[in-house]
């Protein structure tokens, strides 16, 4: 029986002009996708104009009414109908595609909105009096006088009343509102010096300031650390590195947590191009990869990073949104923000971030609340005669039950090890934890998770000379596709030097001659499939890489001291100081952290004597 296609009209088709409006309602769909995509066009049109201040006023989510305000240069009465035209843009003129400085450039977005909902522009620029135009489900109306300031108001009203069927995909009030406020957040890093206001005025009236972000002040690396305090918090600003590294003419900045202050989910991972926010699954990926053995799986970094480079060496015309782009060497790119990365991290050395030390006070529970007096903090000569004041009294508890390591407390005040920046060995608890005296205050340290970090620093730093191969007594043949096979044997260098050793054996064929002797018995197939999905992924493969890693730790894991071993005082202390030489010793090979700090005040305040 034969079924007619449901789609294919009996009737010989004719192919027809679709009018304005029609053309205007698909292009639409492309670019305004929820309000959250007209606040992005609108916000980054604000920006374009050189705006020093924005203000976003949304209703019920977006749904009724989306206003943005900004100071910028405007625009003159008789190019209003133009800005609603299709394809009609001041900051390009056609001829260089690539040459792209500015958010916008294809000038799709006002003439869309304009298609689906009822947009209204007034606007004054330099030297002209204000006007203002307004369309409705793509009819255009007349330029009329108007009365504002210096700049442009966009106003948006009932947002796809003219397609009801988009108002169905749309979410709740709630979900669009957050939308809007992740959205304008993001191009709030962006512009540090550029005042931000978002306002809920769903009842009426001037409503209620939902983010505010003021111009911020000082050199790039101040100002964006300021804005990046305000929207992600002053603790990601503490606990994060500074990032600037140059390439062959890119440039990576910005800032990135250390690996002990991480997230359960990748909402706090911040990228932009060239000043625009992206969402971009190669430069994710680089970024997972920079952290690939300092963090567990189920964590996340968080990073706000910034890639610059002359626009010619990247296209972003390549998504309708302009939320992702394409680099003219990707792998350039990558290798960038990894290098970049590891060489912060690695710097860092055994830094922890402050929020564990904070967890840590959060954990400890004081048996009854009592109340705080003021004590004065005696000196290492009053505690010195304190404790020979107090020693007949604890001398028959002092060989059982004693912690302390030192011989004497008179050699305890002597040590200069306090000084260092993870103090001198006091005490060993529960034959798993080194108790350590600083000058400011005291260091817990896990010993088996501190080794097993050192103890697998050190084997990475031995197979960087080179990953021992075996060779297989017979060589394992991979049937895969002959572009799979051209695309592998590219990399056949590379892995070459991670002990994977392949060659061409036919068309359609690879043979493996040498596996990493690491890895032990290896299914030659699949790794090289795994190589292969990461490769179209991200551009570039850490599969293998993360295999040997994988063992390396292990060995670290089972060659470092175990819990439950007694510790000499030497042994604790040549400990601590291979901590601080070894980089990213401040947290094992789990992402978990190695020790925790506490300063003295926060421990006398646990006790009550503030």
């Amino acid at each position: 029986m034969n079924i007619p296609a449901p789609n294919i009209s009996t009737a010989a088709p004719r192919i027809r002009q679709l009018d304005e409006a029609a053309i205007n309602r698909i292009a639409a769909g492309e670019v305004v996708e929820r309000p959250a995509s007209a606040v992005k066009e609108l916000v980054e049109n604000a920006l374009d104009a050189g705006a020093t201040r924005i203000e976003v006023a949304v209703a019920d989510g977006g749904k009724t009414l989306i206003r943005i305000t900004d100071d910028g240069c405007g625009i003159a009465p008789e190019d209003l109908p133009l800005a609603l035209a299709r394809h009609a843009t001041s900051k390009i003129d056609g001829s260089d595609l690539l040459d792209i400085h500015s958010f916008g450039f294809r000038g799709e977005a006002l003439p869309s909105l304009g298609a689906v909902g009822r947009l209204t522009i007034t606007s004054r620029a330099e030297g002209h009096e204000a006007a203002e135009i307004t369309v409705a489900g793509g009819q255009l109306g007349a330029v009329k006088p108007a009365a504002r300031g210096p700049g442009t108001t966009v106003t948006l009203r009932d947002l796809f009343y003219a397609t009801p069927a988009r108002l169905k995909f749309l979410r709740s009030e709630r979900a669009e509102a957050q939308a809007i406020s992740d959205t304008v957040k993001r191009l709030a890093m962006a512009a540090p010096r550029v005042a931000v206001t978002l306002r809920d005025v769903s009842g009426g009236g001037e409503g209620r300031v939902s983010f505010r972000a003021e111009a911020e002040t000082g050199d790039l690396f101040d100002a964006l650390s300021d804005r990046l305090a305000r929207i992600m918090g002053r603790e990601f600003t503490d606990n994060a590195l500074r990032i600037d590294a140059t390439r062959e003419g890119l440039r990576l900045s910005g800032y990135a947590a250390l690996p002990t202050y991480s997230r359960g989910a990748a909402v706090a991972q911040y990228l932009f191009v060239n000043g625009r926010p992206v969402r971009d699954r190669m430069l994710g990926g680089a970024l997972r990869a920079a952290y690939q053995d300092v963090l567990a799986r189920d964590r996340h970094p968080a990073a706000a990073l910034f890639l610059d480079c002359d626009p010619r060496l990247m296209d972003v015309n390549v998504h309708p949104a302009k939320a992702e782009v394409r680099f003219r060497d990707p792998g350039l790119a990558r290798g960038l923000i990894v290098s970049a990365l590891r060489h912060a991290l690695a710097e860092a050395g055994h830094r922890a971030s402050s929020t564990v030390a904070g967890a840590t006070l959060g954990a400890f529970r004081a048996p009854v609340h009592a109340q705080p007096y003021q004590m004065d903090r005696p000196s290492a000569q009053a505690r010195s005669l304190a404790y020979q004041a107090q020693a007949p009294g604890f001398a028959e508890i002092a060989g059982a039950w004693s912690g302390r390591v030192e011989p004497t407390p008179q050699e305890a005040e002597e040590t200069p090890a306090t000084a260092l920046p993870l103090g001198a060995a006091r005490a060993q608890i529960h034959e798993n934890y080194i108790v350590a005296q600083t000058e400011t205050g005291m260091v817990i340290v896990d010993q088996h998770a501190a080794h097993e970090r050192l103890v697998y620093e050190r084997l990475k730093a031995q197979a960087e000379s080179g990953i021992a191969a075996q060779a297989l007594l017979i060589p394992e043949i991979v049937d895969l596709p002959e572009g799979d096979c051209a695309w592998l044997m590219e990399h056949a260098p590379e892995l070459a030097t991670l002990g994977l050793v392949i060659e061409t054996f036919g068309p359609g064929s690879l043979a493996v001659r040498e596996t990493p002797a690491l890895l032990g018995e290896v299914n030659a197939g699949a790794l090289l499939r795994d190589i292969l999905d990461e490769l179209r992924d991200a551009g570039a493969s850490g599969a293998l890489r993360a295999r040997i890693d994988a063992v390396l730790s292990r060995m670290a894991c089972h060659g470092s001291v175990r819990s439950g071993r007694r510790m000499s005082a030497e042994e604790m202390n040549a400990l601590l100081r291979e901590m601080e030489r070894t980089p990213q010793s401040g947290q094992c090979n789990h992402g978990r952290p190695t020790y925790v700090e506490l300063q003295l005040s926060d421990i006398e305040r646990l006790f009550g004597r503030t």
